[in-house]
C-alpha cells in the first residue's frame, strides 16, 4: 500500500475557517481539504437544504421534455418509461413510472433483457412500443448514445425523451429532448448527477408545472439516494442534498419494497455504505440473475406481502449470483496466475461460458486483487461482451476509446465500462488495450494507495471529534470518511489474529503514554508480527463506534500498519 498525506492547508486559512466556525484545527483543515473555506459552504455541507437544489429547467433541453410529456398527458398518448437493468436504471424507472401513474394511467415500464436485448435502448424494445400503440418512450441511464436506435424509433412515429448521465458521444441521437448535464453545450450547475437524478430533475420540473413543492418529491429521494450510492457518483454539491434526504426516508419512512429488504436485516439505521452493500447488490442481482423488471415490480410495490414475496424471490437471486461470481472469479485468477511469465499493466481474462450477469463483479474483484486495469469478457450471442473496471487515478473510458477500431460498441466511465467486440477482434483488442495502458498510465497507480487526510496524535481522538465527524456524513467519492495517520503507536500487549484463521488484527494501542483506544483491522492479521514486543509502529485508520453489551466506545478502523 501507498500512504500519500494530502497537502495540508496554509495555517491562515485553517486559522481564519476555525475561527468563523468555532472549530479546531484538525476540523478546519478537513473541510478545506473538501473545498470547504467559508461559513456559508460550512452550512450547506452540515445541514444541507432541498432549497439548495437547483433549477432543473437550467438543464439543456427540459422546457422541451416537459412540454412534449404534458402534450403526451393531454392527447391520451401511451407513455413507455424505459431504463437500463442495473440499480441505476431500475430505481430511474420505478422514480418516474410511479410519479407519472401518480395522475396518469396510460404509462408501462420496459427494462431490457441484459442477455437477449444487452445494454441500453433496444430494437426489440421499440418494436414493444410500437406493437403496443406507445408513441413516446422516456429512457432513462440510457440512450445518449443510440443514435440508430432512436432514428429507428423516429420512422416508427415514436418520440425519445433522453435522461443519461453518460457522455455523449460526438453525434447525439434525433430525440425531442436529451437532458444530460454531460452535454457540452449544457450549462446545468452540476454534472455528476446519477441517472436517477436526471429522472428526479424531470420530475421534479413536471411537479413544478404542477403547482407541487419539493417537499411532496421526498418521498421519492429514497430511490434517488440508493442509486447514488450504488452508481459511486460524487457525493458533493446536489448529490449530498438528495443522498442526505434520500437516507431519511430510507430511515423513518421506507417505501414497501426497501421495507422488505430491510425487514431482513437487523440494523437500525442504514448508512450510504449499507446501502451500497445490502440494498443495492439485491436490486442488481434481479437484472444479473433473471431480469431486471423483478426490481422495477419491487420497488413499486404497495402490498407488503407481494413486496415480501418480491424481496424472497430476490433474495434468492441474490444468493445464486454470489455463488456464481465466488466461482468465476477463481476461475479467472488462476486465468491470470497461469499467464503471469510476463509483466503486464492490464488484466484481461475470457471464458465463453461465464455467465453475463456477473462479470461486471468479477471484474472488481480481479482489480482489489490484481490492481491493474482490468477486462472481464464473455460470449454474448454470437460476439463477446466485457465489462471493464481500473484502478484510481486512470481513465478507463478514455483507455478503450484509444481501442475504438476494435470494437463494436463501448459506453460508461472514468472507473467502470462496458463494451462488445468481434470475437475475431478479441486478440487485437487485447493486444492493443495492453499497450495504451502501459504508454498512458503512471506505474505508481499500479500500487493502491491509502490517501491520508491529516497525521494525527491519538489525544486528539475524542467523543467530540466522533460528533462532528459522524456529520461529515454520507460519505462517498469526493467525500470520503476521514483517513489519519499516527506514528510512534505500541500495542499494549492485547494485539492478537482474530476471525476463524486469525485474518482480522485486533489491537489496543497508546501513544507517548496515551490513554489506550483498541482497534480492529479487517484483513490485517498478517501484519501481527509488525507491533508484537512492544515494537513501534505507524498506522493508517479511520475513526469508529464500536457498541458491545449496549456500551458504545471508540475504536481505531485500522486500514494499514507499518
Amino acid at each position: 500500500m501507498r500512504w500519500t498525506i494530502k497537502p495540508r492547508p496554509e495555517q491562515r486559512q485553517i486559522d481564519a475557517l476555525a475561527k468563523s466556525l468555532n472549530v479546531d484545527d484538525l476540523i478546519a483543515q478537513l473541510l478545506l481539504q473538501r473545498g470547504i473555506s467559508t461559513f456559508e459552504e460550512a452550512k450547506k455541507f452540515f445541514r444541507p437544504q432541498l432549497s439548495d437544489l437547483h433549477d432543473p429547467f437550467l438543464m439543456k433541453d427540459m422546457n422541451i421534455a416537459v412540454n412534449r410529456i404534458e402534450r403526451a398527458i393531454e392527447d391520451h398518448e401511451n407513455i413507455l418509461v424505459f431504463g437500463d437493468y442495473d440499480v441505476d436504471g431500475t430505481t430511474s424507472v420505478a422514480l418516474v413510472s410511479s410519479y407519472l401513474q401518480s395522475f396518469y394511467p396510460n404509462i408501462a415500464t420496459y427494462i431490457p433483457d441484459r442477455y437477449t436485448e444487452g445494454y441500453g435502448v433496444s430494437f426489440q424494445g421499440i418494436d414493444f412500443a410500437h406493437d403496443n400503440c406507445f408513441s413516446l418512450i422516456i429512457a432513462l441511464d440510457c440512450g445518449v448514445k443510440a443514435i440508430d436506435k432512436v432514428r429507428y424509433a423516429k420512422k416508427k412515429d415514436i418520440d425519445f425523451i433522453i435522461c443519461d448521465h453518460h457522455r455523449p458521444g460526438s453525434e447525439l441521437p434525433p430525440a425531442v429532448a436529451i437532458l444530460d448535464p454531460k452535454r457540452e453545450d449544457c450549462d446545468y450547475p452540476y454534472d455528476e448527477l446519477c441517472g436517477c437524478g436526471v429522472g428526479f430533475k424531470l420530475v421534479q420540473a413536471l411537479s413544478s408545472r404542477r403547482g407541487e413543492t419539493i417537499e411532496d418529491l421526498i418521498p421519492y429521494l429514497d430511490l434517488v439516494a440508493t442509486a447514488i450510492g450504488a452508481d459511486i457518483v460524487p457525493i458533493t454539491g446536489e448529490n449530498r442534498v438528495l443522498a442526505y434526504y434520500g437516507l431519511q426516508v430510507i430511515n423513518s419512512d421506507p417505501r414497501i419494497g426497501f421495507k422488505a429488504i430491510i425487514d431482513q436485516m437487523k440494523k437500525s439505521v442504514l448508512t450510504i455504505t449499507d446501502v451500497v452493500f445490502i440494498i443495492a447488490p439485491r436490486i442488481n442481482a434481479a437484472g444479473r440473475m433473471e431480469h431486471g423488471q423483478h426490481a422495477v415490480n419491487l420497488l413499486k410495490e404497495t402490498n407488503l406481502d407481494r413486496a415480501l414475496t418480491f424481496a424472497s424471490q430476490i433474495e434468492k437471486f441474490n444468493a445464486d449470483r454470489r455463488g456464481l461470481d465466488q466461482e468465476i472469479t477463481e476461475e479467472a485468477l488462476q486465468q491470470i496466475l497461469d499467464n503471469q511469465e510476463e509483466k503486464k499493466f492490464t488484466s484481461v481474462v475470457y471464458k465463453d461460458s461465464w455467465h453475463k450477469g456477473v462479470i461486471g463483479i468479477v471484474a472488481s474483484r480481479l482489480t482489489e486483487t490484481y490492481y491493474r486495469p482490468t477486462l472481464v469478457f464473455t460470449k454474448s450471442g454470437d460476439k463477446l461482451a466485457a465489462s471493464a473496471r481500473s484502478v484510481k487515478g486512470f481513465d478507463v473510458y478514455n483507455a478503450l476509446q484509444d481501442c475504438a477500431d476494435c470494437i463494436e460498441q463501448f459506453g460508461g466511465h472514468k472507473y467502470a465500462a462496458g463494451l462488445t467486440l468481434l470475437e475475431e477482434q478479441f486478440e487485437n483488442f487485447k493486444t492493443q488495450f495492453e499497450q495504451v495502458v502501459s504508454q498512458t498510465i503512471d506505474p505508481k497507480l499500479l500500487t493502491p494507495e491509502i490517501s491520508v487526510d491529516a497525521q494525527i496524535e491519538l489525544n486528539q481522538v475524542t467523543p467530540k471529534l466522533m460528533r462532528i465527524l459522524k456529520q461529515f456524513a454520507p460519505f462517498g467519492p469526493e467525500n470520503m470518511t476521514p483517513v489519519f495517520m499516527a506514528e510512534n503507536l505500541r500495542d499494549t500487549g492485547y494485539g492478537r489474529g482474530v476471525g476463524e484463521n486469525g485474518d482480522h488484527l485486533k489491537v489496543t494501542v497508546s501513544q507517548n503514554g496515551s490513554i489506550p483506544i483498541g482497534g480492529i483491522g479487517f484483513n490485517l492479521g498478517n501484519k501481527l508480527n509488525l507491533i508484537t514486543n512492544q515494537q513501534p509502529f505507524s498506522a493508517v485508520f479511520s475513526l469508529d463506534e464500536n457498541e458491545w453489551q449496549g456500551n458504545v466506545s471508540l475504536q481505531l478502523k485500522l486500514r494499514d500498519v507499518k
